[in-house]
């Protein structure tokens, strides 16, 4: 695509990184991509208001819907065709498997479910692209090595036995909350996969595999002699295992009548959260779970129930012509206000359509609907906002924050009461160190990360520094006495939670540039002096690892190396944006390194007025899971580009 500031290396006098002075910024050139910008985005906004944007993760989305409708027998043969087409021109070139991200390295799990969707519809082992992804996979110990995930689905198509699966008895739904081990103790995308899973590994679940597929070529040797299924962690994990395996032996002896009880409550649970269109839990392997446990349990395909899950499933389809693809979850409240918050940088800017968009969040807040948060807070009413179009067990304290700081920089007196009610939800759910998780409080059960069914190690959902910065942002902006002692302790939380270098980790975005931008701008709203040392200390590092071009970027790679924070081989439009709006939060809008970024976003700005990149830019879990928010490079450069116009529109000179 040509780039819509083409000149702007030029025009904008972008200058070396030794040099002293601040580069000349073309206000016409400026104002032109700006506009450009804006245009463009608010091109894409929806006719009710709203604006969502495709979020893609790795291959195994894609692949598990392939090998859902071959459990099911539900073979949708167009479908599976163009979601197999997608799946082909992911697979990477240099190393023949599939990676976690873009650019990424060769990951085992993923490869391996990849490997097995498309030989289930149809292509020949002996093809030159599945020769070379076998390859890998043997190269890298075989599929029986896979993540646990991807050996449960493998037991349930036979080509694993269940021996070689954790122990997921469907009787933990029975556990009383003392108990070490509770649905409540877990994330809520743990308990949401997890209790589902639970009915399909107790009943031994079968895939009815109609074209009787498998994949025995992945395995290094034959079943049953294979003994490391359950590679050792830890000394903790390896009690956990020693437990697990012991209890895996007394299954055969648990009363009929406490199964038949434990069944009947894991499916009355997973019923009363179906959530309608949206799906259990909003994301797609529970919603995969579910469907396939409740078709184990008896439903007929035609029960309302069955139907909700098929529904639930199609609309996270994204349909490109002859290729299809499958989103893990939509981000239409997120999409939506930090659109908002970018255009409202500038109150100059018209803000009609944010009105509207802001006009279709305040009737998303789920205020009294019954909520699994509930549990630890009976007391406190409702007032969250969840990250998807509907999920009202789950609310998202990062999209509350972010939703209730866009309603009163737009209109205080206007939206007081959804402002008020977000504003005790948040400070009712702090945990107890201080931070801010993304859905719960407190859920710090760290042992529990080495069970085996753990070893992704994303089992928890803990406090974080970008959703607390969130939370203790907009607490600081709305200004209540009421709320002074969840802000201080938030903000304590953060200053202790800053790096040596000067950043701050990035939970659910990468990385640390995300972290660091997350922590300033909550800053600048809490009117934290910009001479803080904190604050100096992460501006000298946002400045240390900007690139040569006057961009900035950082792999996901981070998220296993964090020496290798804020590098990548490459700047990004989001890394950027995020780093410009760090340092114009901190003061900065008039330093070299700033007028540099902005000068590269222009002149790295699409002909249609955006930007478009590969690269993921969010972890959904770190080191295992990540995601590509496709409005990442539309909302966050026009949020920038947004600010610096601002400030010196408002500071000339």
């Amino acid at each position: 695509m040509k780039k819509f500031g083409g000149m702007a290396r030029t025009s904008l006098q972008a200058q070396s990184p030794g040099s002293n002075n601040t580069p000349s910024m073309d206000e016409k050139m400026l104002k032109a991509g700006l506009e450009a910008a804006r245009g463009a985005l608010l091109a894409q906004q929806r006719e009710d208001g709203h604006w969502c944007f495709p979020l893609e993760a790795d291959c195994t989305i894609p692949a598990e819907y392939i090998l859902m409708m071959h459990f099911m027998d539900e073979v949708d043969l167009d479908l599976e065709v163009r979601i197999a087409r997608f799946i082909r021109e992911k697979q990477d070139v240099a190393h023949g498997g599939w990676p976690l991200y873009y650019g990424g390295e060769f990951d085992l799990s993923c490869s391996v479910k990849a490997y097995y969707a498309l030989k289930i519809v149809g292509d020949s082992p002996d093809a030159p692209h599945m020769v070379r992804a076998r390859a890998a996979i043997l190269k890298h110990g075989g599929a029986a090595r896979a993540n646990v995930f991807t050996r449960l689905l493998l037991a349930m198509y036979d080509q694993l036995p269940w021996r070689g699966v954790p122990f997921v008895p469907v009787e933990i739904i029975l556990f009383p909350k003392w108990f070490p081990f509770h649905t409540s103790k877990v994330a809520y995308w743990s308990r949401t996969v997890m209790v589902p899973l639970s009915i399909l590994c107790s009943l031994k679940a079968r895939a009815a595999n109609p074209r009787k597929v498998a994949i025995r070529e992945l395995f290094t040797v034959p079943p049953g002699e294979e003994r490391n299924y359950f590679p050792v962690r830890t000394a903790l994990n390896r009690v956990f295992l020693l437990i697990e395996r012991t209890l895996s032996l007394l299954e055969p002896f648990i009363p009929q009548g406490v199964r038949r009880l434990a069944l009947r409550r894991a499916e009355s649970w997973i019923v009363e959260r179906l959530n309608g269109d949206s799906g259990l839990g909003a994301i797609f392997p529970a919603m995969v779970n579910a469907g396939e446990a409740l078709a184990l349990l008896g439903y007929p395909y035609d029960h309302p129930a069955r139907e909700q899950c098929r529904k639930a499933l199609r609309l996270l389809l994204v349909e490109e012509g002859e290729r299809t693809w499958c989103q893990p979850c939509v981000s239409p409240v997120w999409d939506t206000v930090l659109t908002c918050l970018a255009f409202q940088e500038d109150t100059e800017v018209d803000q009609k359509p944010i009105r509207k968009a802001l006009d279709w969040l305040v009737p998303c807040q789920v205020l009294d609907a019954p909520a699994d948060w509930q549990e630890d807070h009976p007391g406190l009413p409702g007032g969250g906002w969840a990250f998807q179009y509907a999920n009202p067990h789950y609310p998202d304290l990062d999209d509350t924050a972010a939703v209730a700081w866009a309603l009163y920089q737009a209109d205080p007196k206007a939206y007081q009461e959804s402002i008020s009610r977000a504003a005790d939800w948040l400070a009712g759910m702090q945990s107890s160190n201080g931070g801010f998780a993304a859905f719960d409080s407190d859920n710090t059960y760290y042992y529990l990360n080495e069970i085996p069914f753990a070893d992704h190690g994303a089992l928890l959902d803990p406090p974080t520094s970008d959703v607390s910065a969130r939370c203790a942002g907009f607490l600081a902006l709305y200004g209540q006495s009421r709320h002074k002692q969840a802000l201080e302790r938030s903000l304590a939380y953060l200053f202790n939670e800053q790096e040596a270098s000067g950043a701050w980790f990035g939970r659910w975005g990468s990385n640390y540039i995300y972290g660091t931008w997350s922590v300033l701008e909550a800053f600048r709203l809490a009117g934290i002096d910009a001479g803080h040392p904190a604050i100096r200390r992460a501006v000298h590092w946002l400045k240390s690892v900007q690139r040569e071009d006057g961009g900035w970027g950082e792999s996901n790679d981070s998220y296993l190396s964090p020496q290798q924070a804020g590098q990548f081989h490459t700047s990004t439009s989001f890394h950027t944006a995020w780093a410009l709006l760090a340092l114009m939060g901190a003061g900065e809008w008039r330093s070299h390194e700033v007028h540099r970024g902005i000068a590269y976003l222009l002149r790295e700005q699409d002909s249609d007025g955006l930007w478009h990149e590969p690269w993921f830019t969010a972890p959904g879990f770190p080191r295992v899971f990540y995601l590509k928010y496709y409005g990442y490079t539309k909302y966050f450069p026009v949020w920038a580009l947004t600010r610096f116009h601002a400030l010196n529109r408002k500071f000339p000179g």
